[in-house]
């Protein structure tokens, strides 16, 4: 089939360069100004009881717009908020803000000051010596998405020049941490591409060929952001997707140019004509990249296991990014690599696109390495297992956290200002814990509002139940908590109340909401493991034709992820280099730690593959274990080393984020992308293969025959260059020939 699509390529070059490209070209159009239509929603689990308390609390009294926007006033030295001037001043500018801004600004909730729209004003707004004093703004909007387009719209206006003013609340939050991952991405296009650019051109030794993975990582991205602006007319999309997906986009798309590149010129180093050539990359390179991101889409597939539009976000982006990367090495580069042909090594330096042979890869520094390994595959299996296993144990320190201005660097203004705001006013936290109660018995509800008052862990009492407007059934009450990240003694006690028959009693807030999204992901996340592990073993031994070789894989991977875990644990929670990294120690946003799983699973699971490719090719033209797994892990060393250290540089621009999960991610992907390509492919695998010698093929008889009835087996091909009329013969790895 991938011969057949090589030819037909070939064939259709120009036309499919030109279709496959405008397509792209069209879609990343399209995705220009994606920013303006992400949110910051999708963290809570739709199904659960303080979704269900919010969804109540917004069709009775709409959406809470209270604390949107938060502007802390302080008095010059001195004086104090009831200066004439200074109230002259900031009530001027609070009476404009609606009437500049009518589309976006809803109007003022409350103040110190009297002011033309405030909904409420006076003493309570102010500290006990009246150098401080709050604000608080609406932001118009029915969603978190329109909320966050509407705050970028104004967010410069609301500093009062001359006023000391400070910025807090929960659109400046979300707007903040939305533009540092649009900074994220400018610093990746900026600083790492050049750098990508000059590592392909050493790679290669030639501008063209280096030129052409950078091409196909710049269209895979864009198009990517095309089809997220589509999803974003029919859900809600977080923006925390458009920085997973210029990461994995662009690194993934430059590994998969990368290697059909690189198969191309050793099929035209051994003789082969261009058509022959591209056939026969794409029976090989290409066939291996579709099930490589075949591999990685199950991986991420596993989170679309969990409820929170935030995963699903962002389970969207970063499949769709893997598929438009697949398509484009099979489609454009084929079709380009046609049309170049051997044109492919210009404008380079000759010392470094020579192109070795076979026998030369064989025994080069990978040969000589697995060799060296082979002979001695107890004394480099046990320490490195052993090693491994020690950087898994800070795990026991995991934690969950939920999202807050803390994800910002210590020193960014919008947490400072969010934090001086929590001291001065400790009982107006922006989300309070909020108890949603349908009844019609005045009786059951005083009762019930004593027995909530006796909660653990509260800051201050539940306010009085207000009913919603023109119902006698439905009351909302609020209280502060006295930490918000040890909600959950508050919300047992709370949901553990017996309520009299005809009550019903819903526990909502942020701080519950966060609590439920945490307890669905440890839930659902086995199923989820399980889901993937099952899927990508499946894959492996359709592909593979052995169940050794998946189960080894996925052995392998576990290993990789939990020493990685525990190095991220290490580090962003224990704290080990917060100031260097400018970072507050903390519990992990859950759903990132489900997202660092799937990534780095099928990373993992995807450089397993190319490396396992290459020793059932030997294997299926007649070489022995030995000799297979030689020969594999020499051709494809040098590579996947390559390839991994462009993605290293693709993420360490991520690493200089000033957003701690995303420094995270990056910071997990280089664990697990200098364990997975050195110690664990290079050496453990290798190492372990010759250890289990010719049981890797292994799989039942029954199997076997359906593995080779699916017509999945690696092709064996031919010297063409001698016999241009043989066929390239799909085979498994249990075969021999």
């Amino acid at each position: 089939m991938f011969a057949r699509w090589g030819d037909l390529v070939h064939r259709y070059r120009f036309g499919v360069l030109g279709i496959v490209v405008a397509g792209l070209l069209a879609l990343a159009s399209y995705g220009i100004g994606i920013e303006n239509h992400l949110s910051s929603s999708g963290l809570e689990d739709p199904t659960s009881e303080s979704a269900r308390a919010s969804r109540i609390a917004d069709e009775a009294w709409g959406r809470d717009h209270e604390s949107d926007v938060v502007l802390l006033v302080t008095a010059p030295e001195g004086k104090t908020v009831d200066d004439p001037e200074l109230t002259r001043t900031v009530v001027a500018r609070l009476d404009r803000l609606p009437r500049d801004h009518p589309d976006e600004i809803a109007g003022i909730n409350g103040a110190y000051w009297a002011t033309e729209t405030g909904k409420g004003s006076g003493p309570l707004f102010a500290t006990d010596d009246r150098r401080h004093a709050f604000v608080l703004i609406a932001i118009r909007g029915d969603d978190d998405t329109e909320m966050v387009r509407n705050y970028r719209k104004v967010k410069d206006d609301f500093h009062i020049p001359g006023v000391d003013v400070q910025v807090a609340g929960l659109q400046p939050i979300a707007g903040t941490l939305t533009d540092t991952l649009t900074d994220d991405v400018h610093r990746m296009e900026v600083v790492a591409l050049p750098v990508v650019a000059v590592l392909l051109f050493f790679v290669f030794g030639g501008l063209v060929a280096a030129a052409l993975p950078l091409a196909i990582g710049a269209l895979t991205v864009t198009g990517a952001n095309g089809i997220m602006r589509i999803f974003t007319n029919f859900t809600e999309v977080n923006s925390f997707v458009t920085g997973v997906v210029s990461m994995i986009g662009v690194g993934l798309a430059i590994d998969y140019g990368l290697f059909i590149v690189s198969r191309f010129r050793e099929e035209l180093a051994a003789g082969h004509d261009t058509r022959t050539a591209v056939r026969r990359t794409v029976s090989t390179a290409g066939r291996t990249v579709v099930f490589s991101a075949t591999m990685i889409v199950a991986s991420l597939g596993g989170l679309l296991i969990f409820p929170q539009g935030f995963l699903k976000s962002l389970a969207y982006g970063a499949i769709s990014t893997v598929l438009l990367a697949a398509l484009a090495a099979i489609t454009i580069l084929p079709a380009a690599l046609g049309i170049i042909g051997p044109r492919v090594d210009s404008l380079g330096l000759s010392r470094f696109r020579r192109a070795k042979t076979a026998a030369e890869i064989e025994n080069g520094f990978w040969g000589r390495t697995t060799d060296w390994v082979m002979r001695r595959p107890l004394r480099v299996a046990v320490p490195i297992a052993l090693g491994l296993c020690l950087l898994i144990i800070p795990i026991n320190n995991l934690a969950f956290g939920g999202m807050s201005e803390t994800y910002l660097p210590p020193d960014n203004t919008t947490r400072l200002a969010q934090q001086h705001f929590d001291e001065l006013f400790p009982k107006r936290q922006p989300d309070p814990l909020q108890l949603i109660v349908i009844s019609e018995d005045r009786a059951a509800i005083g009762q019930l509002y004593r027995q909530v008052n006796q909660a653990p862990g509260l800051a201050s009492e539940f306010s009085v139940p207000a009913s919603a407007p023109g119902r006698t059934d439905l009351y909302r009450l609020r209280a502060t908590l006295a930490d918000s990240n040890d909600a959950g003694p508050t919300i047992e006690y709370l949901r553990a109340l017996d309520v009299p028959d005809g009550l019903t009693l819903l526990v909502g807030g942020q701080p519950a909401i966060q609590e439920d999204s945490i307890d669905t992901l440890l839930d659902r996340m086995p199923y989820m493991i399980a889901a993937v592990v099952l899927v990508t073993t499946l894959l492996m031994f359709l592909t593979f034709g052995s169940l050794v070789l998946p189960i080894k894989a996925a052995l392998m991977s576990a290993l990789g992820l939990g020493s990685t875990l525990g190095i991220l644990t290490w580090i962003f929670i224990d704290g080990h280099g917060a100031e260097l990294l400018n970072f507050t120690p903390q519990p992990i946003m859950s759903p990132v730690l489900v997202l660092i799983i799937a990534i780095i699973y099928g990373l993992s699971t995807d450089y397993e593959v190319f490396l396992l490719s290459r020793m059932v090719e030997a294997r299926a033209r007649g070489a022995d274990t030995t000799e297979a797994i030689r020969v594999g892990t020499a051709h494809t060393g040098g590579i996947i080393t390559a390839a991994a250290l462009i993605l290293l540089v693709v993420t360490g621009a991520f690493a200089f984020s000033d957003l701690v999960m995303m420094q995270y991610i990056a910071y997990g992907m280089i664990a697990a992308l200098f364990i997975d390509a050195t110690l664990l492919r290079m050496l453990l695998v290798p190492a372990v293969m010759k250890l289990l010698g010719d049981k890797c093929w292994w799989a039942p008889a029954w199997m076997q025959r359906i593995q080779r009835k699916v017509g999945l087996g690696e092709p064996v091909l031919y010297d063409e260059s001698q016999a241009p009329d043989v066929a390239p013969v799909a085979v498994s790895a249990g075969t021999r020939t």
